[in-house]
C-alpha cells in the first residue's frame, strides 16, 4: 500500500461516526443551555435579594432624609472650629473649641430658600438638597461666602451631623468677628 492509501484507511478509524457526533453535540448543547439557565436563575436570586440589614439601613436613611427635608427650622451648634491663615507663602491651620450657634428658619427646599439668623440680623439663604446633603449658601454683598451643610446622618437621635464654613478674609483681626477662613463642625436639630 502506498502512504496515501494507508492514510485514507486510518482516517475513518480516527473519526467518530456522524450519528454519535450529532448526539454528543446535541447533549452538549442541552447541558450548556441547562447550565446557563441555572446560572441565570441563581444570579437573579442572589442579585434580586436584599439582605435584611441593608433594607433596614436604607429605610432608616430614607426616614432621616424625610425628617431633614420636612424641617422648617434648623438650630445648629458647632463645637469645633478650624481656622486657616497664611504666614508669607506658607499656610497653617489651628483647631479650637467653638460655641457658634446658627438658626435657619422658613426653610423651603422646593423653592430653594430659607432665612438665617447668625446674630447679625436675618439674611437670605439659597437652599439645595442632594443625596442626603442639605446645603445652605449665603453670599454677602460685602464679599464673604458662608456655607452650611447638614447631613442625613444622626450624631444622636434627633441631631444631624453638620458643617459650616466661612470664606472670609480681612487684613486686620478683630476678636469675635471672622477675619480668616473657618470650618466649623457640629450638629443641627430640625423642627416644624
Amino acid at each position: 500500500m502506498t502512504g496515501t492509501a494507508c492514510l485514507a484507511l486510518r482516517l475513518p478509524l480516527l473519526r467518530a461516526p456522524p450519528v454519535a457526533t450529532a448526539a454528543v453535540l446535541s447533549n452538549s448543547r442541552a447541558m450548556l443551555r441547562m447550565t446557563l439557565l441555572v446560572l441565570a436563575a441563581v444570579s437573579l436570586l442572589v442579585l434580586g435579594r436584599t439582605p435584611p440589614a441593608d433594607a433596614q439601613a436604607r429605610a432608616q436613611k430614607s426616614a432621616l432624609e424625610k425628617k431633614l427635608l420636612g424641617a422648617k427650622v434648623l438650630k445648629c451648634k458647632f463645637s469645633t472650629v478650624s481656622t486657616g491663615d497664611w504666614e508669607g507663602d506658607k499656610t497653617k491651620a489651628s483647631v479650637a473649641p467653638s460655641k457658634l450657634e446658627i438658626a435657619f428658619s422658613s426653610i423651603d427646599v422646593d423653592e430653594g430658600t430659607a432665612e438665617a439668623d447668625g446674630g447679625y440680623g436675618n439674611a437670605f439663604i439659597v437652599v439645595k438638597y442632594a443625596q442626603g446633603y442639605l446645603h445652605f449658601v449665603q453670599i454677602s454683598d460685602a464679599g464673604p461666602l458662608y456655607v452650611t451643610t447638614v447631613l442625613a446622618i444622626e450624631t444622636t437621635p434627633g441631631h444631624f451631623k453638620a458643617m459650616h464654613s466661612r470664606h472670609e478674609f480681612t487684613p486686620t483681626r478683630m476678636e469675635g468677628f471672622t477675619s480668616r477662613p473657618e470650618l466649623y463642625v457640629g450638629e443641627c436639630t430640625p423642627s416644624g
